[in-house]
C-alpha cells in the first residue's frame, strides 16, 4: 500500500559558504521549543566539530529534527564550501525538497549554482530563502531577480520559476513572505515548508529498503548507518542484508541492533520506524555509503548518486626529519595507512592509493581545504607525518592531456581590478565577465586551470590588502593550457641545527621575510623564511654574538626583529615547491627541503 507520511517532511538547507545555513538552523531549533527556557545554547550549535567552530564553516552534513503543528521536519545542514560538495551530493538522496539560502547582499555565488544543479538533477522542489535582509547594503529585490535568472540559465523547468520566496534574518530569527510586512518569528518559513515540500511517499507493506547516505562511528557500538527508509519498515533486532548496486554478488548478513530517530540535537531510540523516516541504525559492521539495507528474502539495491571525482592530490609520508618522533603519538607507516583508509569509510570524495614506497601514500581530494582539514584532524589526533606539494590530477583522452578547470568569482574594489586581471592572466586565467556591483565593488568571473590557483590565494589577499573575496568551484576538464610560472619567492634555509637566536635572525631578516621567532628549534635544510629574489639562500640563524669585554657605543642595544609571517597550513601548502615538504606534528608544522644536507642539495641541483 502506497502511503504519504503527512506527519513528516524531509528537507536539506543548501547554500554557498557563509550565507547563513547553520545560523538559520539555529533559529529554527530555538523557535521549535526543543530547548529548555533556561538552557544555555551556543551559536552555530550544529557545528559540533572543533575545526568547524574555529573556522566558522560546516564540513560535515548533520541531521536534526523539529516539530511544527504536529509535523516532524527532518532538517539536514549541509556544507557550503565547494571542497565538501560530496557531502551535499549524497545527503540530497535523503530529502524530498531543499531550502536554497542566498545572501541578500552577495546574491547567487558559484556554490549556489553547484548545489542547485544537484537539486535539479534529483527533481527536488526548491524554496528560495533570501537571508541577511538586515545586512547593510542588502538588496533583496535585486537578488530575487538574480536567482530567477540563474534558474533560467540552468534550464530549470517552469515549475521552478514558481518557487516560493521567503525573506529572513537568520541571526534575528525572523522570516516574512512579504518585505513590507515585519515579523518577529520564523512561522512564515515553517508554513511554506509544510505547504510546498511534499510528504515522503512509499509502500509500507513491501520488503524493507534503507539507502545509507552517511556513516558515523562510535567506539561503543561501531559503525552507524544513517539513511532514509525508501520502502517498508524496520524493527530493532531484525535480520537484514547489505547489498550495493555496483557489487550485487557481495551480500552481507547483519542484525539491526538499535534504531534511532532524530529529535532536536539528540538521537532517540525507537523500536520501529516506517517508510519515509530518516534513521540511524547500529549493528551494521562493514556497511559503506551507497549500500542498501534490505529484507533477507529480497536483496534489491537502490541506485546511488555518482560522487564527483577528486581534482588534487598530495603524498603523505613517514616523517624522516631530525626532529621525527619528538611529539607524535602515531608515527609509523602502518598507523598512518590505517588512519587514511579509515577516513575512506566516512568521506566519499577522498581517494587513498598505495605508492611504490611502503612509507608513502597518495591522497586525492576535492581541493586544498578538503585535504587540509584531514591533515589538521590527524595532527590533533597525535599523528606525525610529512606532506608534499599539492599536484593536479590530469586525465588523458585520445593521447590528449586534460586538466581540471575552475570557475573563480572575485568580489573586489575597483582599485585592484587591473592587478588581479594581470596576475590571473599569467596563470592562464580567462576573464569571462565583469559586472559592476554596488558600493564600489566589482565582480570578476574567470575560467582558470586548478593548478593556476595553487599558491595564488595568499598573493590575492596581499594584492587586495585583505579586502577581496575569492570563491572557486570545479567546472570541467579541458585541454592542457601550457606551463604556468612557478612561485617567484625563494626559500631562506637554515644550514645549522640548533636554536634560532635573535642575533642570527637579525642578520637573516635582511634577506627576506622570516617565518620563525628566537628560540625556535631548527635543523639543517629547514625553510625558515622566504626571499623576494626568487633564489634559495642558506643562512645560519643559530649563531651567537661572541662575548668580549669590549663595548662599542650604540651597537649593543637590543636587536629589533620584524614580526614573522604567520603561516597557516593552507598558506604552507600554497607556498611549498616540488623540492619541499611540510613536516606535520601535533604541536607544530615546519617547511623543509626534501634533501636536507646542503652539499647533497647543491650536487643534486647541479646534476639536474
Amino acid at each position: 500500500m502506497d502511503i504519504a507520511r503527512k506527519d513528516l517532511r524531509n528537507i536539506a538547507i543548501i547554500a554557498h559558504v557563509d550565507h547563513g545555513k547553520t545560523t538559520l538552523v539555529d533559529s529554527m531549533l530555538k523557535q521549535s521549543g526543543i530547548f529548555r527556557t533556561n538552557q544555555v545554547i551556543e551559536d552555530r550549535v550544529m557545528d559540533s566539530n572543533e575545526i568547524e567552530r574555529e573556522r566558522g564553516i560546516t564540513i560535515l552534513s548533520k541531521n536534526t529534527a523539529i516539530y511544527y503543528r504536529n509535523t516532524k521536519i527532518n532538517i539536514i545542514d549541509t556544507p557550503g564550501h565547494a571542497d565538501f560538495g560530496g557531502e551535499v551530493e549524497r545527503v540530497l538522496k535523503m530529502v524530498n525538497g531543499v531550502v536554497l539560502l542566498v545572501d541578500a547582499f552577495e546574491g547567487p555565488m558559484p556554490q549556489t549554482k553547484f548545489v542547485l544543479k544537484k537539486a535539479f538533477e534529483l527533481a527536488l522542489p526548491v524554496i528560495v530563502c533570501i537571508n541577511k535582509i538586515d545586512r547593510p547594503g542588502a538588496r533583496p529585490n535585486e537578488v530575487v531577480d538574480e536567482v530567477l535568472e540563474l534558474f533560467i540559465e540552468m534550464g530549470a523547468g517552469e515549475e521552478y520559476l514558481d518557487s516560493p520566496f521567503v525573506f529572513t534574518s537568520a541571526r534575528a530569527g525572523v522570516a516574512t513572505k512579504d518585505l513590507n510586512i515585519e515579523k518577529d518569528n520564523m512561522e512564515d518559513l515553517f508554513e511554506i515548508i509544510l505547504d510546498y515540500i511534499p510528504a515522503p511517499r512509499g509502500t509500507i507493506d513491501e520488503p524493507l529498503q534503507l539507502l545509507i547516505s552517511t556513516i558515523d562511528y562510535n567506539d561503543y557500538v561501531g559503525r552507524i548507518g544513517i539513511g532514509k527508509i525508501e520502502r517498508g519498515n524496520i524493527k530493532a533486532n531484525q535480520d537484514a542484508i547489505i547489498v550495493n548496486q555496483d557489487k550485487e554478488d557481495d551480500v552481507k548478513k547483519i542484525k539491526i541492533t538499535n534504531i534511532y530517530e532524530f529529535e532536536g540535537l539528540n538521537r532517540v531510540e525507537v523500536e520501529e520506524s516506517k517508510v519515509g523516516s530518516i534513521v540511524a541504525v547500529t549493528g551494521v559492521e562493514g556497511i559503506h555509503i551507497g549500500d542498501t539495507i534490505c529484507d533477507v528474502e529480497h536483496p534489491e539495491p537502490l541506485p546511488f548518486v555518482r560522487i564527483s571525482e577528486p581534482t588534487i592530490a598530495v603524498t603523505f609520508s613517514v616523517n624522516n626529519s631530525p626532529f621525527a618522533g619528538r611529539d607524535g603519538k602515531y608515527i609509523t607507516s602502518r598507523q598512518i595507512r590505517n588512519r587514511l583508509f579509515k577516513e575512506l569509510q566516512t568521506d566519499v570524495s577522498l581517494r587513498v592509493e598505495e605508492t611504490d614506497s611502503t612509507d608513502a601514500f597518495k591522497v586525492s581530494g576535492r581541493g586544498e581545504l578538503h585535504l587540509s582539514v584531514l591533515i589538521e584532524n590527524m595532527r590533533r589526533e597525535g599523528f606525525e607525518f610529512q606532506i608534499s606539494k599539492p599536484e593536479v590530477l590530469y586525465k588523458y583522452e585520445d593521447d590528449k592531456r586534460l586538466e581540471p578547470m575552475e570557475i573563480v568569482t572575485i568580489d573586489v574594489s575597483e582599485a585592484y581590478i587591473g592587478s588581479i586581471i594581470e596576475k590571473l592572466g599569467q596563470r592562464k586565467g580567462e576573464l569571462i565577465s565583469m559586472t559592476e556591483a554596488s558600493g564600489g565593488y566589482a565582480r570578476l568571473i574567470f575560467s582558470i586551470p586548478a593548478r593556476g590557483l595553487i599558491g595564488y590565494r595568499q598573493e590575492f589577499m596581499t594584492d587586495t590588502k585583505g579586502n577581496g573575496i575569492l570563491n572557486s568551484i570545479f567546472d570541467s576538464y579541458s585541454p592542457y593550457k601550457g606551463d604556468i610560472p612557478t612561485r617567484k619567492e625563494g626559500s631562506i634555509i637554515s644550514f645549522e641545527t640548533g636554536e634560532a637566536t635573535a642575533y642570527g635572525l637579525h642578520s637573516a631578516q635582511e634577506r627576506g621575510t622570516l617565518f620563525i621567532t628566537p628560540g625556535t628549534s631548527v635543523y639543517e635544510g629547514m625553510v625558515i623564511g622566504s626571499s623576494p629574489k626568487g633564489l634559495d639562500i642558506e643562512v645560519n640563524v643559530c649563531r651567537k654574538k661572541h662575548q668580549s669585554n669590549v663595548r662599542a657605543s650604540g651597537s649593543d642595544e637590543a636587536l629589533r626583529l620584524s614580526p614573522p609571517r604567520e603561516m597557516s597550513l593552507e598558506n604552507a601548502l600554497e607556498f611549498i615547491e616540488e623540492d619541499e615538504l611540510i613536516e606535520i606534528t601535533p604541536s607544530t608544522f615546519r617547511i623543509r627541503k626534501k634533501i636536507l644536507e646542503t652539499n647533497k642539495r647543491h650536487k643534486s641541483r647541479k646534476y639536474n
